[in-house]
């Protein structure tokens, strides 16, 4: 068969990128309906990629290399069943692109299944003749299809309702949860938690949002005052809701707070606010959760949902390390977590232990307060450019495609493209901040571009630190007027700052531990215990498939769900969570896969 595909293609040198992909597609379905896998396999290219979203697997499933795509398709087709696969109607159309160095066609698709709607982006070396790189997903379940659109909802909750409960009183009357129990039970109200109920809500999934904070945005409105986001206002959208095209490009911490607030109230999302998740257990009899919430007045409740998921975020629970002589220690200390502004502080010396990016914008903030400030390093980190080089990452949103079309294609790689993605932007961010680099290890400062060259991207994914995207303290430390001290020079903290190993005291009023935080997985330990923390294992981080660990898809504990990362990837993933809840709820959700944890 693959002899005949390549003979037609050779007499068409001048065939159109939608023929190519057209062709291609039409024989891909022809191997996949016979279950041929020797010609699906000569389809793709030796080193080539497929990365599946639910569509065939029912997880997040990577393979690599021809023979093994064609085996794992071939293997999930009698289940997935999927078909009439075709380029997207009222999508980009296909083009030709270059990516990762290599010239390639590129084109969305679209698909069905047994169950449902699929889309994907199928990536053809540049002859047109063999797939390079392959993503299927799956985008809604039929007759679960979301409130959009022209299936925007218009029941009775929508209606004027004379002599009957307005809408106002109907959500009064649903955010309490009097008569009922929710099916979902979210933990956080970030964009981790937002995003989550936002997807759930479209898909009538009785959803619930608890939060220690007093008010919806608070998650971002504490954080310390000069705060603001790091990459650009278009790649950060919520889902459903874009900001409005006035906003700034960098978004302030406060703006971001007040939109989570008003985007809460606009998306219908059930949330208690000054109520923390106290712990729970599983029923694995009546398969659901008894989870208990404790409001600030010390009231708690049980909540029985059949879902819990964890969406406190990557920066959850502050990490406070052990100091040599710390509580000896006379002056002030706080956790990044917990520090506001640096006005008490003028005339003062400072002290920031770390040198991540929130270490770095404290100690900018404390400095132009006028305290005498020092950072203290203690390890190798990575410093980036805001502009250029940190936008680099970002560039496939500056395309100019819709967003869906783009977040589409940015869930495209697999773990092996995503590192090449990241070493070849760091070829150019080191090229580009050149001096900066250059002056900082002038000063002492150590410096590395990740174990692998990847930068700080994959510093974010494996451990959510070890980097700082300069917002202008880089150069403040490179000319002195922020100090730097190795904390290897650190005998320990006496009362009148840090001990040096050379016996001469750094003297401080005020120690920021700029010091991260734990992954969720403490929070699982510390609310649903050690053996359920233990069943799960590591949370965040790279997985041994490659993908990220336990998140946005099934884990070992039934009923237990994560959500987590930056505001895009929240849009991106949340989809993909809301239908595994979703299709359990309905009886759908195919059962686990042998790339399942």
């Amino acid at each position: 068969m693959d002899d005949v595909g390549q003979a037609v293609l050779s007499k068409r040198p001048a065939a159109s990128v939608e023929q190519l992909v057209s062709q291609w597609l039409g024989a891909f379905e022809a191997a996949l309906r016979a279950g041929d896998a020797e010609a699906m396999a000569a389809l793709f290219e030796p080193d080539s990629h497929w990365r599946d979203i639910l569509a065939f697997t029912w997880h997040i499933s990577p393979f690599r290399g021809a023979s093994d795509i064609a085996a794992a398709m071939i293997a999930a087709q009698p289940a997935a069943q999927a078909h009439s696969f075709r380029i997207a109607a009222g999508r980009t159309p296909s083009r030709r692109v270059r990516r990762l160095g290599a010239d390639a066609i590129e084109a969305i698709v679209e698909f069905e299944t047994a169950i449902g709607r699929g889309n994907g982006v199928l990536r053809l070396s540049a002859g047109g003749t063999k797939a390079w790189v392959f993503l299927t997903t799956l985008e809604e379940l039929t007759g679960f299809e979301e409130h959009v659109g022209a299936r925007r909802p218009t029941g009775e909750a929508y209606s004027r309702n004379f002599g009957g409960e307005n809408w106002l009183d109907q959500r009064t009357r649903s955010e309490a949860y009097a008569d009922r129990e929710p099916s979902v039970l979210i933990v956080g109200g970030g964009q981790a938690g937002l995003g989550i109920a936002a997807r759930l809500n479209q898909l009538d999934v009785d959803t619930l949002v608890v939060d220690q904070h007093e008010r919806i945005g608070d998650c971002w409105r504490k954080r310390y005052h000069s705060l603001a986001l790091h990459n650009q206002i278009h790649v950060n959208h919520l889902p459903y809701m874009p900001f409005p095209p006035t906003w700034p490009k960098y978004i302030p911490k406060d703006m971001l707070g007040n939109w989570f607030e008003y985007y809460a109230g606009a998306m219908e999302i059930n949330f208690w606010t000054g109520t923390a998740f106290a712990g729970g257990a599983y029923d694995g009899d009546a398969k659901c959760w008894s989870a208990v919430v404790r409001k600030t007045d010390g009231s708690e409740r049980t909540l029985r949902p059949r879902h819990i998921v964890f969406a406190n975020g990557v920066s959850g629970i502050p990490r406070v390390p052990s100091l040599a002589g710390l509580e000896a220690f006379d002056g002030t200390v706080v956790h990044s977590h917990n520090f506001g502004d640096g006005s008490a502080w003028k005339g003062k010396k400072a002290l920031v232990l770390g040198t991540g990016t929130s270490g770095h914008d404290i100690a900018q903030d404390l400095h132009s307060h006028g305290a005498d400030t020092t950072i203290i390093q203690r390890g190798s980190t990575t410093v980036v450019s805001i502009d250029p080089s940190a936008k680099l990452n970002y560039a496939l949103y500056d395309e100019g495609l819709p967003l869906d079309d783009t977040d589409l294609i940015a869930a495209t790689a697999t773990y092996p493209l995503v590192v090449r993605a990241y070493q070849l932007a760091v070829e150019r961010m080191v090229d580009f901040d050149k001096a900066m680099i250059e002056g900082l290890k002038a000063r002492g400062f150590k410096y590395d571009i990740g174990e692998d060259g990847t930068g700080h991207q994959m510093k974010y994914r494996r451990r959510g630190g070890g980097y700082y995207l300069d917002a202008g303290c880089a150069q403040l430390v490179i000319d002195g007027e922020v100090g730097l001290l190795q904390f290897d020079a650190i005998d320990r903290f006496v009362a009148g700052g840090a001990l040096r190993r050379d016996g001469t005291v750094v003297p401080a009023d005020l120690l920021v531990l700029a010091t991260g935080y734990y992954t969720q997985q403490e929070l699982v330990r510390r609310t649903l215990g050690e053996d359920v923390a233990a069943r799960v294992g590591p949370v965040w981080g790279i997985g041994g498939d490659g993908e990220m660990a336990n998140m946005w898809k099934r884990t070992p504990q039934d009923g237990l769900w994560f959500m987590a990362g930056s505001l895009a990837q929240c849009r991106i993933y949340s989809k993909y969570l809301a239908l595994q809840i979703k299709a359990q709820e309905e009886g759908l959700l195919g059962p686990r896969s042998p790339t399942d944890p």
